[in-house]
């Protein structure tokens, strides 16, 4: 569930579309359970110069503020025409 989220989070929003992961990084930290209202977040916390490669920091809470996923994704962005 929580993982999904981040999926459709960075091929959606942030980075945005033709967005993959290259590599993850994450640790889940609390249960999720059935019923639970959960958050994806994600934060720029580098850009590469020369490529269209994104470094996150990802975060998934529940609804009561803890945080249930942490860690730190790396992304590429392909252009639209790159897209299928």
């Amino acid at each position: 569930l929580t993982t999904g989220l981040l999926h459709a989070l960075v091929a959606e929003d942030l980075p945005g579309p033709g967005t993959v992961f290259l590599s993850q990084d994450w640790r889940f930290t609390a249960p999720v359970f059935i019923g639970d209202t959960v958050t994806a977040e994600a934060k720029v916390l580098s850009v590469h110069e020369s490529k269209p490669v994104t470094e996150l920091a990802i975060t998934v809470t529940r609804a009561d503020g803890e945080t249930v996923l942490e860690g730190v994704a790396w992304c590429n962005t392909f252009s639209p025409d790159q897209v299928g």
